[in-house]
């Protein structure tokens, strides 16, 4: 069977995109055409992607952070194969699995402060199980939440997203949802003093941007919301299992919420999963009476699968060292990347944790980069990171993405398990590519005339 799966993989690759544009979503495809991302990855190992004409390509954008541990971990593979061949009674329903204790058991050690676990299938669930969760045992209705925060896009999540790009458009959303300015203490206190406020949910660091907290803020949002009786939620989505050098990143301000959320990376990048990790006394109100047992659930959520991927991804984080190769590889890429700086007035920061790396450009000084810049960002608000990012890949054939909407940002989202030639080969492409975007004329403002036409029809 697996070679008739890899035999109509095959037979269909070449037609990807014409499937897309018949039968799923078309835009999308236009986007990875206009950009020039339509070379056809075939295989995925390790941080390392190969597209049909067998280049490989390093990938700092590790499906957004889900391939910590590296793509096809053959720990992660077999595994799942031996619990295929098993037979495991799995999803009974009317019983209660024995590999979701054993994983539950595994995340609460790394977590001595919290209780009970509750599993479900992506981030955006554990989102939205927070937000019950949190009113439910406060019985409260607000949730507050930071400007330029991502939470997911489901109903519930999606009110907790910070850009309105996302949320244009699906108006109303849930009510008693509450921005705050990320980092703005005096704000949050603001925001809290009604007293109606049942959890305040925050990333860590901002995922949109790589937006990191000020050394005390994280530990006095944690201080206030106590004060004022309202759960402090930490979304470690992205941020969690080793990326920031830490297994959870608010370790790094010595924070203990009272819920901490992950998902991404705890799948091993094979079977979605995602879990919310909380205080006994807010579980056990929620879940306070027999016939209330089933009072919140996922149908598939302790799939037997999902949790042999988890069990086995942590092994691998363990085992492997995967958060000090983090910290370690990560603060050398940090310092090799921001001591540039100096030596080019369109790159403005280079800050992070561990594998979460924003490379932040911005408006340059000199006239003739000045002109261009502004001709480019006129079109369209954080254009220029493209003229960055797309020359790494079709030049350096390095993955990455731009940290959001109108984002004059790229962020670096490694897989854990690079190498120290990884890291020379990401700091050789960036210097040779932002080295030639002061270039004018160029290449790279070539490049840019052509993509500002893109955009002035796109808006047409």
């Amino acid at each position: 069977m697996s070679q008739e799966i890899a035999g109509l993989f095959a037979d269909h690759e070449a037609d990807r995109f014409e499937l897309h544009s018949r039968h799923l979503n078309e835009q999308m495809v236009r986007v990875l055409r206009t950009i020039g991302y339509d070379v056809g990855f075939c295989k995925g190992e390790g941080p390392y992607l190969y597209d049909r004409a067998g280049s490989r390509y390093l990938d700092l954008l590790s499906g957004f952070g889900v391939f910590a541990i590296g793509r096809n971990h053959p720990a992660v593979r077999e595994a799942l194969k031996n619990a295929l061949d098993a037979n495991l009674p799995n999803l009974v329903q009317f019983d209660v699995p024995t590999l979701a204790g054993v994983l539950a058991e595994r995340l609460l050690a790394y977590t001595p402060y919290l209780d009970k676990v509750f599993f479900a299938n992506s981030g955006t669930e554990a989102v939205e199980a927070a937000i019950k969760f949190a009113r439910g045992a406060t019985g409260r209705p607000g949730i507050v939440y930071c400007d330029h925060a991502f939470h997911g896009l489901t109903y519930g999540a999606l009110s907790l997203n910070g850009d309105d790009m996302f949320r244009s458009g699906f108006e109303p959303l849930l009510p008693d949802c509450v921005s705050v300015p990320f980092n703005d203490l005096a704000a949050l206190e603001r925001a809290l003093h009604g007293r109606n406020v049942a959890a305040f949910i925050v990333e860590p660091i901002q995922g949109k941007g790589v937006n990191l907290p000020s050394d005390d803020y994280l530990k006095s949002a944690a201080d206030l919301c106590r004060r004022h009786g309202t759960l402090f939620v930490a979304d470690e989505i992205q941020t969690g299992l080793g990326r920031t050098g830490k297994f959870l990143a608010v370790e790094h301000w010595g924070v203990e919420p009272d819920m901490v959320l992950l998902a991404k990376s705890l799948s091993g990048g094979q079977v979605p999963v995602s879990a919310v990790l909380t205080r006994k006394a807010i579980f056990e109100k929620v879940f306070n009476r027999m016939d209330r047992a089933v009072v919140h659930g996922s149908t598939f959520a302790k799939n037997d699968l999902a949790m042999v991927a988890a069990i086995t991804a942590l092994d691998v984080i363990e085992s492997e060292r995967l958060v000090q190769n983090a910290a370690e590889k990560g603060e050398r890429l940090i310092q090799s990347l921001r001591a540039m700086i100096p030596r080019y007035e369109l790159l403005h920061d280079v800050r992070g944790k561990g594998m979460m790396i924003g490379i932040e450009f911005g408006p340059p000084k000199s006239l003739t980069l000045k002109a261009s810049w502004n001709i480019v960002e006129t079109a369209s608000s954080g254009l220029f990171c493209q003229l960055i990012a797309i020359p790494l890949f079709k030049d350096h054939k390095i993955l990455t993405q731009v940290a959001g909407h109108a984002s004059h940002t790229i962020k670096l989202l490694p897989p854990l398990v690079i190498s120290s030639e990884d890291c020379d080969w990401i700091v050789s492409a960036f210097d040779e590519v932002i080295a030639a975007s002061h270039r004018v004329p160029g290449a790279v403002w070539s490049l840019g005339k052509t993509l500002v036409g893109h955009a002035l029809r796109a808006r047409a």
